[in-house]
């Protein structure tokens, strides 16, 4: 299977992408929703991370109260490190079996922290989805109504808009409207199709 990476910051449409691939039949795991699934209520993620950060990091319900975590982590170091050695091992084989299961012409491995968590290495070719710096910070404080202290830091622990440039095979700009961008990914899939067609002959 040949797989696609696709990565960029925090806000800069990445979803927007994958979505419109699905529409063309693609297989795509998505990261973020693979950390959900990892941490459900029963996992032996969950019961880690209530271990090492209490029952406190509870929702009523018994599920992760993931706003409260981020802020923890977002505010130490080094409890990031500890939830990643935690969540990162589960994620990765998570991502392996959905990947397994894939049957379209290529699949995308969609993920904020592609590069930095050493995912990319399951992929053959790596886009970053890039925006200005201070369009990811408007668009993320609209969409997740945190505030502009919480989603610098979030972004500060992700690589650097030109460390990312620099480390992927290409790139689609963002800034404009949805329409711009669909075009632009229709024209990318057409590029998928013939890489995975001429990596499997």
């Amino acid at each position: 299977m040949y797989v696609v990476g696709i990565t960029g910051g925090i806000g800069s449409g990445k979803s927007a992408v994958t979505d419109h691939l699905e529409t063309f039949g693609i297989s795509v795991v998505d990261a973020d929703k693979v950390s959900r699934v990892v941490v459900q209520p029963g996992t032996s993620g969950l019961a880690a991370i209530i271990d090492h950060f209490s029952a406190d990091i509870l929702l009523a319900d018994g599920s992760l109260d993931r706003a409260a975590l981020k802020k923890i982590v977002f505010d130490s170091p080094a409890e990031r490190k500890v939830l990643e050695s935690i969540t990162h091992p589960l994620i990765r084989d998570e991502i392996a079996r959905q990947l397994s299961e894939a049957s379209s012409p290529y699949a995308v491995l969609s993920s904020p922290l592609l590069l930095e968590s050493g995912q990319s290495a399951v992929t053959d070719y790596v886009i970053v989805i890039d925006v200005p710096e201070e369009v990811q910070l408007r668009r993320t404080m609209a969409r997740d109504d945190d505030s502009e202290a919480l989603v610098k830091q979030i972004m500060a622990a992700q690589l650097d808009r030109q460390t990312r440039l620099a480390r992927a095979d290409t790139s689609i700009n963002n800034d404009a409207s949805l329409e711009a961008l669909y075009e632009r990914v229709e024209v990318l899939h057409e590029d998928l199709l013939a890489r995975a067609a001429a990596a499997s002959s």
